[in-house]
């Protein structure tokens, strides 16, 4: 069965979060919450990657405006805004990717080479961030599955108690399937990425820019994530499939 964006982009937001951590003394690039954790954990025990951590977050919410911005102006010039905004998730994705591969793997999270490495792939993991909110807020999100996972087991603790009307208890069941195949891709992202790296080191960086691609690829086929279509015309259909 062919997976919907959302699940596509849990199952890298997985993949590079694990990879970050596992490559680049324990950076979080799909998202910052737990940077300030390992940054007090660096700090502690003297490891490295204390500096890269810090600056995870101003480039992560700099990333956002930039990505924001930049999408009011596409559709001036004929661009679609999600579609592009994955586009460029890609190149990023692609570009620390070869940096990572070039220059890994790293002795300390703080080199040069350790530290653009890691700001670029943050700086694509926050384009995935901010076209979820903007593109997909009614699905789970793709690359923090705190909330997701207490969400399903309310849900379930609600479905086993019993007494819910009908259809809150089928609005319960859709919303737990939707969230827990959330969470199942993301952890295949996870278990993927430990198993390459623990076989082939750096090189798994090679995956995410793959699985960015076919992300752009499935949105152009489904359109999933673009506003609500006119009515069709030869015209409007040609802009559809820009």
């Amino acid at each position: 069965m062919k997976p919907t964006l959302p699940q596509l982009m849990s199952l890298n937001g997985g993949f590079i979060d694990t990879a970050g951590f596992l490559a680049l003394h324990g950076l979080f690039t799909a998202h910052v919450t737990g940077n300030f954790v390992t940054i007090g954990a660096a700090l502690v025990h003297g490891t490295s990657g204390a500096i890269t951590k810090l600056l995870a977050l101003p480039v992560f919410c700099a990333m956002v405006i930039l990505a924001r911005l930049v999408s009011y102006g596409l559709p001036a010039l004929g661009l679609p805004v999600l579609r592009t905004m994955l586009a460029a998730k890609a190149v990023l994705l692609l570009a620390g990717g070869v940096l990572a591969i070039r220059f890994g793997p790293f002795a300390d999270g703080d080199s040069a080479a350790a530290m653009a490495a890691g700001l670029v792939l943050v700086s694509a993991m926050a384009i995935q961030n901010a076209v979820h909110r903007i593109h997909l807020g009614s699905a789970p999100p793709t690359t923090l599955m705190t909330g997701t996972t207490t969400q399903v087991m309310v849900d379930l603790a609600d479905l086993l108690r019993g007494g819910q009307a009908p259809e809150e208890a089928a609005a319960a069941r859709t919303r737990m399937r939707r969230m827990a195949a959330a969470v199942a891709w993301f952890a295949s992202g996870c278990a993927a990425a430990a198993l390459i790296y623990a076989r082939w080191n750096v090189w798994c960086f090679a995956v995410p820019p793959v699985l960015a691609a076919c992300a752009v690829a499935l949105q152009r086929s489904t359109h999933e994530g673009d506003p609500a279509a006119p009515p069709s015309t030869p015209a409007s259909a040609a802009a559809r499939h820009l």
